[in-house]
C-alpha cells in the first residue's frame, strides 16, 4: 500500500512538474537595439538572434530601468526599483534587509525549480553573497534535463563594453557599413569603432546560436521557453551609462512552445508585440507564468501570459553616480515621447570618466571637440545639461532635438513633469539625498537604506521631492522658498535649497552672507555647494579653503569636491597637498577622481614576504 502511495505521489509530482515550463534566459551585455539586425540596422550580423526572433515575438518597446549593468540587475534580482532600495549608484553593494526580500531565485526554488546561472551575477547589494540562491553557478545541459522543471541564466560577456576596446582597425567588419547615431562626428576612427563592436556583438550573437543548438540536443527545446536581451544599452560613448534611447532601449526576444500556446502574446510566432515594458516588470513576469509566489513588495507588471496586467502607461529609468562620476538624472517615457529631470544640470554629459576613456571612440570624439570640429548636435555632449529635456522618440530615436522649450509641447511636458514625480513619491526615489548623506543618514540610524526610505521620521521624500523640483526650476521667483529650505532643520531640505540657489546664481542677487553661514553646514554636501556658489562670485580662496578642509579631514563628501574641483576647470593645484591627505575612499572612487586631475598618489609599496 505504501509502494503504491508513492508511486502516485511521483506520478503526480512528475505530471505537475510537466506542466510547468522551462525558462532558459540568454542575457548579454551593453547592446542596445540598433546593433541587432531584426530591429532595422542592415549593417547588423547577429543571424541567430534573428532566427529566434523569426520564431518567437520581437518586442519593440522594452526598456532597462538603469542605464548600466550592476543597477539593472539589482533591479532584476528582487524585481524591486534599484533606485527604491538604494542600490543605484554604480558599484556600491549597500545592504538591503534578506530578511524581507527575497531573490526571484528563491521564489522560483520554493516552486520545485531548478536554479541555475552561467555568466553573470553582479547584484550590487551587500549582506549576501550573489551566488548563493543559485543551485549551481554554470550549466550543465545533462542535469538541465534530469532537474526539469528548470530556469537557467546563461549570459554572454562578448558584447560588453570592455569588446569595444583596443585596436579598432583591424575588424572583420567593414566601417563604411556603419549606421552612425546623429551625434557622433563621421571620422574614420569612429566608424573603425563602430565596426569592431559590431564584430563583438556578431561573437555574442554565435554564443545565443550555441546556447540554441545545445537546447535542441539535449531534447528541451519542446518544454522550454527562451528569452533573449540585454541588460541595459550602450556601448558607443552616450549610450551606456545615459538615459538616452541609446542607453536603455533593449532588444527582448521571447520563443514560447506551442505546448505554452496561452503565454502567446500575440497571434502567432514571428509577430512583433508593441507593448512597452520595462525591465522591472520580468522579475514579475517569470513568476507568474511559472506558478510561483508573488511577494506584496515586488515593482512591475506582469507583461506575459493569462494573467498579465494592463499594459504601463509609462516607463521610468533613473542614473546616479557612474562609478567616480556624480551624476543624478531620472527619465520616463511613453511608446512617443521621453522627458528626462537633470537634478545635476551643472554635470556635463561628457564628463570624463576613466573606464568609457578607455574607447577610442570617446577619445577620437573629445579630440574632435577639443579642435572645434563639432556642431551643436555632435558637439552639446560635452556642455552642461539642460534643467528638463524632451524628445519626440518616434520621429528623432537618437534624441538630439530638445523640444522642452517648445510651446506646442507644453500639455505634455506638463503630464510627463507630474507622471515622474508621481513615480518618485510612490516608489521612495532614494536620489532625493545625496548618495554620500543617505548612506551616512541610514548608518546613523543602524538601518537599511531600503527600510530608511520607508521611514518617514527618517526620510521625508515628499518634502525631499518638492524642494528638488522647485529648486530645478531655475526660477529667482522662488528665493523665499529658497531661503525658508536653507533654514530648515532636515539636512535634505538645506540640500535643494542649495541646489536652488546655484541654479538661479546668474538671474538675481544672492545673500552671499546666507550662502557663508552654510560653510559650517552639518552637511558636508552642503558646505561643497556653498563653497562652489562664493566661488562664482569671485570669493575663491574662502571657497578653497573650505574644499581643502573637507579633503583634509577626509570628508565623506569627499567624492562629490573631487568632481566640483574637475567641473571648475581651474586646475589642480590649490588643492593637490589635501587630496593627498584625504583617505575617503568611496569604494575607491576618490583615488580614481585623484588620477582623473592629475594628482600623483603615494605609493603604498609592495607587501614584504614573511620570511618561512
Amino acid at each position: 500500500m505504501r509502494l503504491v502511495c508513492v508511486l502516485f505521489l511521483i506520478m503526480v509530482f512528475g505530471a505537475y512538474s510537466a506542466d510547468k515550463p522551462n525558462i532558459l534566459w540568454l542575457t548579454c551585455e551593453d547592446n542596445n537595439v540598433n546593433w541587432i539586425g531584426c530591429y532595422g540596422n542592415p549593417h547588423a550580423d547577429t543571424p541567430n538572434i534573428d532566427k529566434l526572433a523569426s520564431e518567437g515575438f520581437q518586442y519593440m518597446h522594452a526598456y532597462a530601468n538603469a542605464p548600466v549593468c550592476a543597477p539593472s540587475r539589482s533591479t532584476w534580482i528582487t524585481g524591486i526599483h534599484a533606485i527604491s532600495m538604494g542600490t543605484h549608484s554604480m558599484r556600491s553593494r549597500y545592504d538591503i534587509p534578506h530578511d524581507l526580500i527575497k531573490y526571484y531565485p528563491d521564489l522560483l526554488k520554493e516552486n520545485g525549480y531548478y536554479v541555475s546561472n552561467d555568466g553573470k551575477t553582479d547584484y550590487n547589494i551587500g549582506g549576501r553573497d550573489d551566488k548563493a540562491p543559485w543551485d549551481s553557478m554554470k550549466i550543465d545541459w545533462k542535469k538541465l534535463k534530469s532537474k526539469q522543471p528548470f530556469f537557467q541564466v546563461l549570459n554572454s560577456t562578448k558584447s560588453h563594453e570592455s569588446r569595444a576596446f583596443g585596436d579598432v582597425s583591424k575588424s572583420k567588419h567593414d566601417p563604411k557599413n556603419t549606421k552612425l547615431a546623429k551625434y557622433h562626428p563621421d571620422v574614420p576612427e569612429i566608424r573603425q569603432n563602430y565596426a569592431h563592436y559590431h564584430d563583438a556583438v556578431k561573437n555574442m550573437d554565435a554564443d545565443i546560436g550555441k546556447a540554441l543548438e545545445e537546447l535542441e540536443k539535449a531534447g528541451l527545446a519542446e518544454n522550454t521557453i527562451v528569452i533573449h536581451n540585454s541588460d541595459h544599452g550602450g556601448v558607443l560613448p552616450r549610450s551606456k551609462r545615459f538615459l538616452f534611447n541609446s542607453g536603455t532601449h533593449c532588444p527582448l526576444i521571447i520563443r514560447i512552445p506551442e505546448k505554452y500556446k496561452h503565454l502567446w502574446p500575440a497571434e502567432k510566432p514571428g509577430m512583433k508585440v508593441d507593448r512597452l515594458v520595462s525591465f522591472v516588470d520580468m522579475t514579475k513576469t517569470w513568476l507568474s507564468i511559472t506558478g510561483s509566489k508573488m511577494p506584496s513588495y515586488l515593482s512591475g507588471k506582469v507583461f506575459l501570459g493569462p494573467n498579465a496586467d494592463p499594459e504601463r502607461k509609462y516607463h521610468v529609468s533613473f542614473r546616479g553616480r557612474m562609478d567616480e562620476r556624480c551624476d543624478n538624472v531620472r527619465a520616463i517615457r511613453n511608446k512617443k515621447y521621453l522627458y528626462v529631470r537633470n537634478y545635476m544640470p551643472y554635470a556635463p554629459w561628457g564628463q570624463q570618466l576613466n573606464y568609457l576613456w578607455k574607447m577610442t571612440a570617446t577619445q577620437v570624439w573629445e579630440a574632435e571637440h577639443k579642435a572645434g570640429r563639432t556642431n551643436a548636435v555632435t558637439g552639446r555632449f560635452f556642455g552642461t545639461k539642460p534643467m528638463e529635456e524632451l524628445y519626440d522618440i518616434s520621429k528623432d530615436p537618437d534624441n538630439v532635438n530638445n523640444l522642452i522649450n517648445n510651446p506646442e509641447m507644453k500639455a505634455i511636458i506638463a503630464e510627463m513633469r507630474t507622471a515622474l514625480s508621481d513615480w518618485q513619491e510612490k516608489n521612495f526615489d532614494a536620489g532625493l539625498l545625496p548618495e554620500s548623506e543617505m548612506v551616512k543618514r541610514a548608518e546613523g540610524n543602524n538601518t537599511t537604506i531600503y527600510e530608511m526610505l520607508r521611514n518617514s521620521a527618517l526620510f521625508d521624500g515628499k518634502a525631499y521631492l518638492k524642494a528638488a523640483n522647485i529648486a530645478v526650476e531655475a526660477d529667482p521667483g522662488v528665493l523665499p522658498k529658497l531661503n525658508g529650505y536653507l533654514a530648515h532643520k532636515d539636512s535634505g531640505i538645506r540640500y535643494w535649497g542649495m541646489v536652488g540657489y546655484f541654479n538661479i546664481q546668474d538671474k538675481t542677487d544672492l545673500d552671499l552672507n546666507r550662502v557663508k553661514s552654510h560653510l559650517n553646514d552639518d552637511s558636508h554636501e552642503v558646505r561643497a555647494l556653498a563653497a562652489w556658489i562664493l566661488y562664482n562670485k569671485g570669493q575663491k580662496e574662502i571657497a578653497q579653503k573650505t574644499w581643502n578642509d573637507l579633503l583634509s579631514n577626509s570628508s565623506y563628501a569627499s567624492l562629490k569636491v573631487t568632481n566640483i574641483i574637475d567641473w571648475i576647470g581651474d586646475g589642480v593645484e590649490p588643492y593637490k597637498d589635501s587630496l593627498v591627505k584625504c583617505n575617503f575612499s568611496h569604494g575607491g572612487y576618490v583615488d580614481r577622481m585623484k588620477e582623473n586631475l592629475g594628482v600623483k598618489l603615494p605609493s603604498k609599496g609592495k607587501k614584504k614576504k614573511k620570511k618561512k
